[in-house]
């Protein structure tokens, strides 16, 4: 398990990028939507991870309500499974509560979902599954088993 990204809770992604475009770094690609989480998001790539700048869409979305309790600033932390239903089980046998019972849609065709804050001390931890970990078939379609195609 590796650092996939961190996600900061923005109200404006223009705002929330003057840091990161100070340090040298520039948005990795255009600004994308999760309609699922109602968050626009803008990505920077540092290193092996990223940082998401989440900006909430609508004001019943999980960003939206985040901010109106904090400032902007660190939501949470992700971190790269290869499996997502094994790494809940294996969490839940720890005793880790998920904020849901299935994983849903994230950004880039991941496989997301989000483990109580409580139970991580305070902070709200993500884990995300990539499409190549969930259709690894995808990345060598000469094996015969035609198109991996993850959809949009």
């Amino acid at each position: 398990m590796k650092l996939d990204h961190i996600g900061i809770a923005t109200p404006d992604l223009d705002a929330g990028s003057a840091p990161y475009l100070a340090l040298g770094f520039q948005p990795e690609g255009p600004d994308e939507v999760v309609e699922a989480q109602g968050v626009r998001v803008r990505v920077f790539r540092v290193g092996d991870a990223m940082v998401e700048l989440l900006e909430p869409m609508r004001p019943d979305s999980a960003i939206a309500k985040y901010l109106e309790k904090n400032r902007p600033g660190l939501h949470h932390t992700a971190y790269r499974v290869e499996d997502i239903h094994a790494e809940m089980a294996r969490l839940k046998g720890e005793g880790a509560t998920f904020l849901s019972e299935q994983p849903g849609p994230g950004l880039h065709h991941t496989t997301v979902i989000f483990l109580h804050p409580k139970w991580g001390a305070g902070t709200l931890i993500e884990l995300c599954q990539h499409p190549e970990a969930e259709h690894p078939e995808a990345e060598h379609p000469e094996v015969g088993h035609g198109e991996g195609g993850h959809g949009h």
